[in-house]
């Protein structure tokens, strides 16, 4: 059975949907079949799925694993479902209600050293990409950013919402879906421990943050590289691990 559903005029040309399935995991079989048609090119953005009833019928498995598999490309932004026409491939990936990627990274391993490589490594790449495409209006934000942490730092005020604003300002210049994506995983998993950390050193963060937009402006690309080393590691210092994994920021 095709996996796109077919005009009712033109049966023909159809890809083939696989076989019934066993009952175990149903519903994660089917969405392992619709990854692979997506990948293949063979289901893109804007096709239908087949019918509840078609795909019950041909796969031999209940409406019930039909409905969960559906219920869960929903969650994940990839499909929506539009009442009276069916289910349609998103033309492009929704908000998601859950992320997987964050939760699986969480669940792995939590807040470990793996995420402060990962982060020294990824979080340079993304700001040169940014550096060729920020527009004026991200120039803005990313400015906006650093005035407010120097303003809530004068206050007295938490400032790590604007170290996190600095980051995600930086990040989504790149205009680039899945380096935001990405990037936006990582922010959650460093956001929590910023919150405490950010208590201590609010300053040296500020000065990093200027030292990586300067360079950023400046088209200097070796700068950027080296300002956020030097923030990563200033970071870095003020966090303590349990052993090798776990991260928490250190005592004051």
């Amino acid at each position: 059975m095709s996996l796109k559903r077919q005009p009712e005029t033109n049966p023909t040309n159809t890809m083939s949907f696989g076989d019934s399935m066993e009952r175990s995991s149903v519903a994660l079989q089917l969405l392992e079949r619709i990854k692979s048609a997506l990948i293949r090119g063979d289901l893109k953005p804007g096709d239908y799925l087949p019918s509840e009833t078609e795909l019950t019928h041909s796969l031999g498995i209940g409406k019930s694993s039909v409905r969960e598999a559906i219920k869960m490309l929903q969650a994940i932004g990839i499909v929506e479902v539009k009442r009276g026409q069916g289910t349609m491939i998103r033309r492009e990936p929704g908000a998601p209600l859950v992320d997987p990627m964050a939760f699986g990274m969480i669940l792995a391993r939590g807040m470990t050293r793996d995420v402060l490589e990962f982060r020294l490594m990824f979080e340079p790449a993304y700001t040169l990409q940014a550096m060729g495409s920020a527009t004026a209006e991200d120039h803005r934000r990313i400015q906006q950013s650093i005035d407010a942490m120097e303003e809530a730092i004068r206050s007295g005020a938490q400032t790590s919402q604007h170290d996190i604003a600095f980051h995600r300002a930086i990040l989504h210049s790149t205009h680039n879906p899945m380096t935001i994506r990405v990037g936006e995983t990582l922010l959650q998993l460093i956001e929590a421990a910023l919150e405490t950390s950010m208590r201590s050193l609010p300053e040296t963060a500020l000065k990093d943050h200027k030292a990586i937009y300067a360079a950023f402006k400046a088209g200097d690309s070796a700068g950027i590289h080296a300002a956020i080393a030097v923030s990563s590691e200033s970071w870095e210092t003020n966090l303590t691990y349990d052993g090798d994994s776990e991260i928490s920021a250190a005592p004051r």
